[in-house]
């Protein structure tokens, strides 16, 4: 299952305004609880369970916070562009502006790395993250996410034998 199945236009957030991490934390499990019907305080426990181990922030502005959900029938992919970073323990220091959840069911567990990994490689273009800062509208940020994340054909070619 791709990110462009799981991500529309109702999963953006922009100009999200949280004062720091737990803010905004707080902010995308409210989100994420209502779309997966269960108890927000069950979805941000497994998010702040998910930071203790480690800050989810990837460098360059951007969070990636993600966890697997017992309850969660399917799984959820957010995205928020905060109106001004906050500090989110990332190793380079630099304020979190760029935030995309990822929730994913205990029972599917086998698509959440995939899924994450895509993620990963759209948003290590510089470009991909100077566009996702300057979109206006939900619409674009799907269209830059659905650009970003086409397989490279020559990605994962295999060399035929002699």
């Amino acid at each position: 299952m791709s990110i462009s199945d799981l991500f529309s236009t109702a999963d953006v957030i922009l100009g999200a305004s949280p004062a720091n991490k737990a803010g905004l934390l707080d902010l995308l499990a409210d989100e994420a609880a209502n779309r997966l019907g269960l108890p927000k305080p069950d979805v941000l426990a497994a998010l702040q369970a998910r930071e203790k181990i480690g800050s989810t922030a990837l460098g360059r502005g951007v969070a990636l916070p993600h966890a697997e959900l017992r309850d969660a029938q399917a799984p959820v992919v957010l995205f928020a562009r905060l109106g001004r970073g906050v500090n989110f323990d990332a190793r380079d220091e630099e304020p979190v502006d760029l935030a995309f959840l990822v929730l994913w069911p205990t029972a599917a567990r086998k698509g959440l790395l995939p899924a994450m990994s895509e993620i990963c490689r759209a948003l290590r273009d510089p470009q991909t993250l100077r566009r996702l800062r300057a979109a206006e509208t939900p619409e674009e940020v799907v269209q830059l996410i659905q650009q970003a994340t086409v397989p490279d054909p020559d990605e994962d070619v295999v060399p035929e034998g002699p």
